[in-house]
């Protein structure tokens, strides 16, 4: 059983500097960092920039505030404009230092700007209470419940200030703006700090997952790698069985020659599959590195069939190609030609006499060339279909299982993929997709 660590107590009062570690000011969140902060400063922005703008009505139509006022006002507007210009095009990452830095810049700079605004107005009509709005979130945001409540007790006492040597009904509006300031603010570190909680949640269930899928894998892979040595045993206990069992029959003696030498041909024959078999496998196994160029499909399909002729008469199969002879794609010639003849001469296992294989090529549209091989013999049973590309899985006689295996390692070195894109009543279609050539697209289409 994976042991849990203990949960962090979401209700108790932590102090400013552990606030500050466990908030948004972990390693590695420095985008997201600088978002929020930015989007932060653009509204606190917006905020004093409408209080001036009223302000300046005020001075016009009431003669008030003061300019003094009015300056202190214009002065918070200019540096906070400031503040967002160096946010905007900073390029820089910004350390945890600096994180920790900006937050007690942001939560300082509108809390003196308003307790001096409202210094500055006492006893008469102020609003500048309402530049703790932002403090009060961005703490919300960021800090614990213990700083948060600080900050909202910061802006209860401004907002009391501003009502000092006014009327009862100007206390009774500042308790308002108390009840509203902390109701805010506790209502939005609640939610953001349950969000985190989440959040924590579930990325500690995605590690876990993480960590079982990797598991699997390697359980998975231990189970393939233990199939194919069973499968590459069993393939190679035959011939070598064959080989042993044909030179002590020929060494025995009383032989006459011609069983001598029909013995010695046996173990010829089952040593030159013995050497197929290992050859495919280290093929397979490990394929050489893929050298792209600039390839004529028509020309690579009518070498493959010309190659795989020979074989297809002696079955009795036909083989028919069919591509435009402009058509150019990026591919490893020597690969693809691999890939393709163990395509055909599976095909042509497959097929009776008089069937016919094709070797089809276009356009698919997607900036790619499809390359099909297509056989009547289908279709393959459902119970085969899902191991044919399987290592050494093989239904033909004197198969070994690897021509399928490699033809779609070549495919997905590539950057494609070898599928069985129809699986019919008389017919059946292997399907390759290479890179079309970047020049005479044009003309191609």
């Amino acid at each position: 059983m994976t042991r849990q660590a203990p949960s962090e107590n979401p209700w108790a009062l932590s102090t400013l500097a552990t606030s500050l570690g466990s908030g948004d000011f972990a390693a590695g969140d420095t985008d997201a960092f600088r978002r929020q902060e930015l989007f932060f400063a653009v509204l606190n922005l917006m905020l004093i920039g409408s209080l001036l703008v009223l302000q300046e009505i005020s001075k016009f139509v009431r003669n008030k505030p003061s300019g003094s006022v009015l300056a202190v006002l214009g002065a918070g507007f200019a540096i906070q404009a400031a503040y967002v210009i160096w946010l905007r095009w900073r390029s820089e990452t910004i350390s945890r230092g600096w994180r920790r830095f900006l937050t007690y810049w942001s939560l300082g700079f509108n809390s003196i700007l308003a307790l001096t605004l409202t210094c500055m107005t006492i006893k008469g009509d102020t609003a500048y209470y309402a530049l703790m709005l932002l403090p009060i979130l961005e703490a919300s945001f960021r800090l614990g419940l213990g700083a948060t409540i600080g900050v909202i007790a910061l802006a209860d006492f401004i907002s009391f200030m501003g009502a000092f040597g006014l009327k009862f009904g100007e206390y009774i509006e500042a308790g308002a703006m108390t009840v509203i300031y902390s109701v805010m603010g506790l209502l939005v570190w609640l939610l953001v700090n349950n969000l985190r909680a989440r959040e924590a949640n579930f990325a500690r269930n995605l590690e876990e997952l993480e960590r079982t899928r990797q598991q699997l894998l390697s359980e998975e892979k231990l189970a393939a790698i233990g199939r194919l040595s069973r499968a590459i045993a069993h393939e190679i206990r035959n011939p070598v069985a064959m080989i042993s069992s044909s030179l002590a029959t020929a060494g025995r003696l009383g032989q006459d020659e011609a069983e001598r030498e029909e013995m010695f041909s046996i173990a010829a024959k089952e040593a030159e599959r013995l050497e197929r078999l290992t050859t495919d496998f280290l093929v397979y196994a490990r394929p050489r590195p893929v050298r792209i160029a600039s390839a004529n499909v028509a020309d690579t399909l009518n070498y493959v069939a010309t190659v795989a002729r020979a074989h297809a008469a002696n079955e009795g199969v036909m083989i028919d190609v069919s591509a435009d002879s402009k058509l150019e794609a990026e591919f490893d010639p020597t690969q693809i030609h691999q890939a393709l003849l163990n395509l055909v001469l599976n095909a042509i296992d497959a097929c009776h006499r008089g069937d016919q294989v094709k070797l089809n090529a276009q356009r698919n549209g997607n900036g790619s060339i499809r390359i099909d091989v297509i056989d009547p013999a289908g279709p393959i049973p459902p119970d085969i279909v899902g191991r044919i590309f399987e290592p050494l899985f093989t239904t033909k006689h004197g198969g070994n299982g690897l021509g399928l295996s490699i033809a779609r390692n070549i495919a997905r070195a590539h950057g494609s993929d070898l599928a069985l894109r129809i699986n019919e009543p008389r017919q059946v279609c292997f399907s390759i997709e290479v890179p079309a050539h970047s020049y005479g697209e044009s003309s191609d289409n």
